[in-house]
């Protein structure tokens, strides 16, 4: 059986290699914590909506940009990332460039360092928090797309001011 692992992973990858036992393990949380969303939303018999109302997709796709953006690039939340990430410098305003460290925890690595692959997560606990405390839930992504709003506003200030004075700012407010 591990000749097989070995033999897939190598035809797989061509030779690279690549963190599929990890994958697998990620795949298997994943579904773990799916689970024990819906479960709890079973038990608790909360009521799911016949379809999500588009102001909730557009509340919940907004924070869950932000709240994604927060976990994987944040200079505040680097701590959390840090047993599976190596620092490169910083990538933007208040974000900083990671990679997976190559010590058997890649897969970790890239889930912590991929808003992409955080934003399944995130969205997976809203969607289940808008079906068990639906006003704390809309709470907090309210305040999440609030944030995302003032970045976007932050950004555009930013531009225009060093637009108006010729560049000559170093760009920080």
């Amino acid at each position: 059986m591990v000749e097989l692992l070995r033999r897939i992973r190598r035809e797989y990858s061509g030779g690279e290699d690549r963190p599929l036992g990890g994958y697998v393990a990620a795949l298997t949380a994943f579904g773990a914590y799916a689970s024990a969303w819906a479960a709890a939303v079973r038990l608790t018999g909360s009521a799911l909506p016949e379809r999500p109302r588009p102001g909730d997709i557009a509340l919940t796709s907004v924070a869950t940009f932000r709240l994604s953006r927060l976990l994987t690039k944040s200079a505040v939340t680097s701590p959390v990332r840090a047993a599976f990430t190596t620092y490169e410098g910083p990538q933007g305003p208040a974000e900083l460039s990671e990679s997976p460290r190559e010590d058997g925890h890649e897969a970790a690595g890239e889930l912590l360092t991929c808003p992409f692959c955080m934003s399944v997560w995130v969205a997976t606990a809203f969607t289940a928090g808008q079906a068990l405390w639906p006003r704390g839930t809309r709470a907090v992504m309210a305040a999440l797309a609030a944030t995302a709003g003032a970045d976007v506003l932050q950004l555009s200030y930013s531009m225009l001011t060093e637009r108006a004075t010729g560049g000559d700012g170093d760009g920080k407010d």
